[in-house]
């Protein structure tokens, strides 16, 4: 199977260099998805043979969405997040579920793996437990986390139909996999520090904007669903 990196940056140049430098040999293509980086971001991976596109506005879904679109055929995307935190050596353990036929989603997750002390904050770690409680008591869906390293089948990523351009992007990916009854699979990773600091949860800002937008989706995806089901019965 081919396998396509999906990059989401912004402003990320003091860490590009370090997640491009540690992707695995059998990756056949790195796509990067920027928003107006002023730092050289983009030219940091243009160099190291990464397409770039220069995306259309903000939002991390937004950048996600558009780099898959200039991604070459793949089978399988992996998504990872440009500020060196994710540990891109767990990546043939992320993919090899899917390799096997034993999941078509495989979600690496930092609360069964090994965190560097201060990798998550306080704020992350509460907001990740209120998520993936809510889809396991609505959806019947056990997660442990929302985290961005993530590899899915590029047909099963078709079938979600994603649609949320920023902060919804993680939570909606999951919620719509339970929905469609996707075989899944959580992997244990590390996760470090980031290089830098984050535009979400680097500011007060940041947080609340991201946590409000992750409750809205749920709820928004829960009533749709029961509407779905009182159509139908």
């Amino acid at each position: 199977m081919r396998i396509g990196v999906v990059i989401p940056t912004r402003n990320e140049a003091g860490a590009l260099p370090t997640v491009l430098a540690s992707m695995p040999g059998f990756v056949d293509a790195v796509a990067i998805g920027d928003f107006r980086s002023s730092d050289g971001t983009p030219e940091i991976g243009r160099r190291a043979g990464a397409i770039v596109v220069d995306v259309s506005g903000p939002g991390y879904g937004r950048a996600c969405l558009e780099a898959i679109q200039a991604m070459p055929p793949v089978d399988i995307l992996v998504f990872v997040d440009g500020d060196a935190a994710d540990d891109l050596s767990a990546m043939a353990r992320l993919v090899e579920p899917i390799l096997q036929g034993e999941a078509v989603f495989a979600l690496g997750s930092r609360v069964l793996g090994r965190r560097e002390r201060g990798a998550l904050t306080p704020q992350q770690i509460f907001g990740n437990w209120l998520a993936c409680t809510l889809i396991r008591l609505i959806w019947g869906k056990t997660f442990t986390d929302l985290g961005p390293f993530r590899a899915i089948t590029r047909a099963a990523f078709d079938r979600l139909a994603m649609a949320d351009m920023n902060y919804g992007w993680t939570v909606e990916m999951q919620i719509k996999a339970a929905q469609a009854g996707l075989l899944t699979r959580e992997i244990p990773v590390d996760y470090r520090r980031r290089i830098g600091v984050s535009k979400v949860s680097g500011t007060l800002n940041g947080t609340i904007r991201a946590g409000s937008k992750i409750l809205w989706v749920i709820g928004r995806e829960a009533i749709g669903s029961a509407g779905f089901q009182r159509r139908s019965s």
